[in-house]
């Protein structure tokens, strides 16, 4: 018995060690996006080329989205939803207090364009992650379970309800037309492909699992960005931002995810949840999704006002800052017994 609990703690240990050494290696998916903004300002994509570019981004969006829904194990998901109590916390943050900071920050228009702003508005709209959510989840000891279902379930509503949110407070007097059609793109090129994904899982769950559909997650979301960026140089928006600005969103981000980290923590102790649940709702609750992001940006914003480069680099800037800051504190949570 002993043995095998000493071997048990062993693997444990080997296991968090090797996760915390690749997230200590730069994150292949900020290299390919620092290459497409590099490729983007070098050579950005113009004329019929950008038009062409711009539905092969649209059918690797659709591809990513089936891929999803083919690598969620939908009894997984239905066994998870027991703990009710747990999901529901990591909604309300993500979709409720995030958004009621995104409209009490409209006072940073005095210190940045009013464009910066919608995409600080826009980023605290978008769903939570998966990948690095239930990563640093289990590195800190934490409900890997519930990790996994809450942040896939905030991935899935968010479809529906992060457009509905852009359009609420986005869309009335902020220079962006949204209209409902959005919501037919969004069903037609995210929601019919997740849910062919799931339809297709018996076939196909284990090579959406493999790989190959990093490569698609990660070519899919650099397309997004050299498309976007692509637009904004052509346009000559980028020549109006700043380095303050550049500067103020690295700081802002930095102190926008330590409040949030402070805040899902402390108000999850208040309502009695366990140390394991905690450390789960403190992962997925203060997460920000660059995978859905990005993807979601391209087709509510296709004929909007703004430009889409602006509004996603508050999202670009912050999906990086947390990674690097929960890095920190998953690594702190595995040293101790409390969080």
């Amino acid at each position: 018995m002993r043995a095998a609990f000493f071997m048990r703690v062993g693997r444990r240990r080997v296991y968090t060690l090797s996760m915390l050494q690749r997230l200590k290696k730069p994150d292949p998916l900020i290299v390919l996006i620092i290459l497409a903004v590099i490729i983007a300002v070098l050579a950005p994509a113009r004329g019929n080329f950008a038009e062409i570019f711009g539905k092969l981004t649209n059918v690797a969006i659709a591809v990513l989205f089936f891929l999803y829904g083919a690598r969620l194990s939908t009894q997984e998901a239905l066994n998870g939803l027991k703990h009710w109590r747990l999901h529901l916390t990591i909604l309300a943050f993500t979709f409720v207090v995030y958004p009621l900071i995104g409209i009490a920050l409209r006072p940073l228009t005095a210190v940045v364009s009013h464009d910066m702003y919608l995409g600080i508005l826009f980023l605290t709209l978008v769903p939570s992650t998966v990948q690095s959510s239930v990563a640093f989840t289990s590195i800190a000891k934490g409900n890997v379970a519930g990790a996994i279902v809450s942040a896939s379930a905030s991935n899935l509503v968010g479809v529906i309800i992060t457009p509905l949110l852009v359009m609420l407070l986005m869309g009335t007097g902020g220079g962006i037309h949204i209209d409902t059609s959005v919501f037919g793109e969004i069903a037609l090129l995210l929601l019919a492909p997740f849910v062919l994904g799931q339809l297709s899982r018996r076939w196909i769950g284990k090579i959406a699992q493999s790989k190959a559909t990093k490569v698609v997650d990660r070519g899919s979301i650099a397309m997004v960005v050299y498309s976007a960026f692509s637009k904004g140089v052509v346009d000559g928006i980028w020549a109006s931002i700043s380095m303050w600005e550049l500067a103020f969103l690295v700081g802002f981000a930095a102190a926008f995810v330590a409040f949030m980290l402070w805040l899902t923590k402390k108000v999850s102790q208040k309502l009695g949840f366990s140390r394991a649940d905690i450390i789960a709702i403190e992962f997925c609750g203060s997460k920000k999704s660059l995978a859905t992001g990005l993807p979601m940006a391209s087709v509510i914003f296709s004929s909007g006002g703004a430009s889409l480069g602006l509004l996603i680099l508050p999202l670009m800037i912050y999906h990086q800052v947390q990674l690097m800051m929960c890095s920190w504190l998953a690594a702190r949570y595995a040293q101790r017994s409390t969080p």
